[in-house]
């Protein structure tokens, strides 16, 4: 690129202004939603949180929420120096500057991305998700999503009740969680299955099960988990909390043991392949239930670290299809529902994607 192309960085001093930056803007008029900041802490800035500094001169524009987010990806540099730390405290003098990304299209656009459907009709689409697919665009992730795929296929008759980068979705799947999921194509069956999803089925006709392929053996049959979540020390995981905390959400799940693997042996790790109903529908709510109890779920890069080891237990070739399995083993099997219009129960099951049923398999022989 020639250096006539080449975008200067916007420098901007604390109190060029009465009340610091030139809110919404800068000193040559460019946006701060684009190319590359520096900016220059005044003494009052001292003792101030580095994200609630920022968010204050880049002006009303930019959310804290975002900086905090610029802040975690690597953006923002202090000193010339990275820094991820939200709650750095600011020094008189700082020089921070901060790299904007080019904005984002402010709609998600149809991709012809193949669906697996189950079933369609002018309410309601019913996919068998596949592992790998992220359900809605968000940071990261704006292209290549289900919702890209379901704009394509379904074109206007996509609801958009729920949001111009939702349009459709009731609920979701974690990107490395396959199975079952319903969208709502019309404003009525979206507000229908909104209604049934957020009830958790407690009133209603809806049923869902996972399966889960998790290490150990749980000493009973069956079971249920009922500990509230809530944000992990790192705030972007989930972990049980205590009750009484802000914002600790009741979270039940119910397990029944289907299989167990290497029961009868010591040599060899154990496992068990484990069904799982939900009574609540937490974020990553399976996952955290079932290694709170000891037995996370196989591949979980998330909540079974501690449980990585486990596969040098393991006969080849089991050990070495263990530790290049790329996510976590959990699979929703059934959705069942009541249909918005027709009011009949509608019943879902897709099979166990083929990755996790060559690694059952593997398991069975132990």
């Amino acid at each position: 690129m020639s250096a006539h192309n080449e975008q200067a960085p916007i420098l901007i001093e604390d109190g060029l202004t009465g009340n610091g930056l030139m809110e919404g803007g800068s000193p040559d008029g460019r946006s701060p939603n684009r190319g590359s900041i520096v900016l220059e802490a005044g003494p009052d800035a001292a003792g101030q949180r580095l994200d609630q500094w920022l968010a204050g001169k880049l002006g009303p524009d930019i959310s804290r929420s975002r900086v905090q987010m610029l802040i975690r990806q690597g953006a923002v540099k202090v000193g010339g120096q990275s820094v991820n730390e939200t709650k750095r405290k600011m020094a008189a003098g700082d020089r921070v500057s901060v790299d904007m990304p080019e904005p984002e299209p402010a709609e998600p656009q149809g991709e012809n991305i193949v669906l697996d459907v189950l079933y369609e009709d002018n309410e309601l689409i019913v996919i068998n998700k596949p592992p790998g697919l992220v359900v809605h665009p968000g940071a990261g992730n704006w292209t290549g999503t289900l919702v890209n795929a379901l704009i394509h296929h379904c074109g206007d008759s996509l609801s958009g009740i729920g949001g111009v980068r939702r349009p459709g979705i009731v609920h979701r799947l974690d990107k490395e969680t396959s199975g079952v999921m319903v969208v709502a194509k019309t404003d009525r069956a979206h507000k229908s299955l909104s209604e049934a999803f957020a009830d958790h089925g407690l009133t209603g006709d809806l049923k869902r099960a996972y399966l889960a392929l998790v290490w150990g053996i749980p000493m009973r049959p069956t079971g249920t988990v009922d500990e509230p979540l809530g944000r992990g020390v790192d705030r972007v995981r989930r972990a049980v909390v205590p009750e009484g905390r802000d914002d600790a959400r009741h979270a039940v799940t119910h397990f029944t043991v289907i299989e167990r693997f290497g029961e009868q042996q010591k040599q060899f790790a154990t496992a068990s392949l484990v069904e799982c109903r939900l009574e609540t529908g937490r974020t990553h709510q399976i996952r955290v239930h079932m290694a709170h109890i000891g037995h996370p779920v196989v591949g979980d890069p998330d909540y079974g670290q501690a449980f990585r080891t486990k596969a040098n237990r393991l006969p080849e070739p089991l050990k070495g299809r263990v530790k290049a399995f790329p996510r976590q083993a959990l699979h929703a099997r059934l959705l069942e529902f009541r249909h918005p219009t027709t009011h009949l129960t509608m019943r879902f099951e897709a099979p166990v994607p083929t990755d996790m049923e060559e690694l059952v398999d593997g398991f069975r022989k132990l």
